[in-house]
């Protein structure tokens, strides 16, 4: 019985080995223009699959600070009906949650008389395999189960998920302050910041990609707003931040605020850079039953100039208001 198992397991190699790892389709393949800046050409192995993805940097939700070197935190999870672990690839195949089990194409494809078509005269037929037992009694298992569509490998979800995250064109942040970068701020006078609501630069934002036999849905939305505003503060703001009227008149944010305690004048173009990097929460779930969270940044830039209430002499006699000079900017 072992023995069948191990030659089980060798042949179960030699098949993933040609089905899961299939040539890059081609990289020189007729390209549609970028759907944006910030935007690369690559190509997924696993399927077939040459598109734009976008060029953002990827970071643990709710951790760090702008300038952190970003990781990725995508994640699969896998268990078994209790809630334990399970490892989500085998050489049996890859792991589906939904039906506790890994699975694998048959090669070749039985005619459509074989029972286990069940009347379908279309699709593919995949072999869910999984060990039972212990020890020495431990065998393993098969089922069939017939799925639609055109034959293909069973990819790794997180495959899709990026297909479904390039598909999103999330964008920066669009970047509103008050003062704006046409006026001048003053010095412990507040200022008050915010950013522009859309699908694609704040969310929430669904999309879905897949191949036969799996699906994946994404959705993305952001969390927070990172401010850094050039003078060695960060403001931190959990929301989009509240949009400035006069009516407000010299009131702080009562969202998104900060007030600078020296001028911009020594700085390089008289500003102060104000950056604003939004962290974007991705969440997902397949149609194996698998869920997981990724963490990206988009982030924008603006400039800020602040000076100081500069005195005005005026003439008793009556005479035209002359300003002393401030200098520098």
């Amino acid at each position: 019985m072992l023995k069948g198992i191990r030659e089980f397991a060798a042949a179960m190699t030699i098949f993933l080995a040609l089905t899961t790892c299939p040539q890059f389709a081609a990289a020189d393949q007729p390209r549609k223009p970028p759907p944006g800046p910030g935007y690369v050409w690559k190509c997924i192995k696993a399927v077939h699959y040459c598109d734009w993805f976008l060029r953002s940097s990827t970071h643990k939700p709710g951790t760090g600070k702008p300038g952190d070197k970003p990781r990725q935190v995508g994640r699969r999870v896998c268990h078994l009906p209790g809630g334990g672990p399970q490892a989500c690839s085998s050489v049996l195949g890859e792991w589906s949650n939904s039906e506790q089990c890994y699975m694998r194409r048959e090669e070749p494809q039985p005619p459509f008389s074989d029972y286990r078509w069940q009347g379908h005269t279309d699709g593919s037929l995949w072999a869910c395999v999984r060990e039972q037992g212990y020890d020495k009694g431990k065998h393993i298992v098969t089922k069939w189960v017939w799925l639609p569509g055109k034959p293909t490998v069973v990819v790794d979800p997180l495959t899709l998920v990026h297909e479904a995250i390039a598909d999103m064109h999330l964008a920066p942040p669009v970047i509103r302050t008050a003062p704006n970068t046409n006026q001048i701020g003053l010095v412990n006078m507040p200022v008050w910041m915010w950013v522009t609501k859309s699908e694609n630069t704040w969310g929430p934002i669904v999309r879905r990609a897949s191949v036969p036999g799996l699906s994946v849905t994404a959705t993305a939305e952001v969390k927070a707003i990172n401010w850094s505003m050039g003078d060695g503060k960060t403001v931190r703001c959990e929301g989009p931040g509240t949009p400035y009227s006069k009516a407000m008149g010299t009131k702080a944010s009562p969202t998104c605020g900060h007030r600078y305690v020296t001028t911009s004048r020594k700085l390089p173009h008289c500003k102060y850079p104000v950056t604003a990097v939004a962290q974007w929460d991705i969440t997902w779930k397949s149609t194996l039953g698998d869920p997981g969270q990724i963490g990206m940044t988009q982030q924008a830039t603006t400039q800020l100039r602040i000076g100081e209430a500069v005195p005005v002499l005026v003439d008793p006699n009556g005479a035209g208001a002359t300003a002393s000079s401030a200098g520098g900017c």
